[in-house]
């Protein structure tokens, strides 16, 4: 006879095995990042896409909330990945605002759905402003520039 919290256990963590490898094959059969993304926010268009004072107001936000783990250059560093690699700049807007929405918390991505939606989008028009850079190294690193962009200052700060 089995002991019951052994039971427990196993069907929990076959489960938990079986959910992981569902998520892994559903985004290899998908091909994209990052995976889950429901089709109808792959087709969300960003109402703020190139419109100046928009991108601005994202670099603000993006200095308020964004770069103390994705770096101001988001560059990233470490395990915080960089926003500028090309797959974050290939991905859809809408998959972007799915992932600020909801995180990615096996990853450390907090959700940042208490952001207003439309400060969500702004944040993703500065993002897709600084165009992909994959093989960037940190301004701290590499003074080469590959992007006329910088991170807007927060409004009251200095550059």
């Amino acid at each position: 006879m089995r002991h019951p919290k052994y039971s427990h256990a196993v069907g929990r963590a076959t489960c938990l095995v079986a959910g992981v490898l569902a998520l892994v094959l559903c985004a290899a059969a998908r091909g994209s990042w990052p995976a889950g993304v429901p089709e109808s926010y792959c087709r969300k268009v960003n109402p703020y896409a190139g419109q100046p004072e928009a991108i601005a107001a994202g670099g603000r936000l993006f200095a308020d909330h964004c770069a103390q783990c994705h770096q101001p250059d988001a560059l990233g560093k470490g395990k915080r990945p960089s926003l500028r690699s090309h797959l974050v700049q290939h991905a859809t807007d809408g998959e972007i605002f799915w992932v600020l929405r909801n995180g990615i918390l096996a990853h450390g991505m907090p959700s940042w759905s208490m952001v207003p939606e439309p400060s969500r989008w702004q944040i993703i028009a500065y993002l897709k402003s600084l165009g992909s850079t994959d093989d960037a190294v940190p301004a701290a690193a590499d003074t080469r520039s590959t992007s006329s962009h910088s991170p807007v200052p927060a409004q009251g700060t200095r550059p």
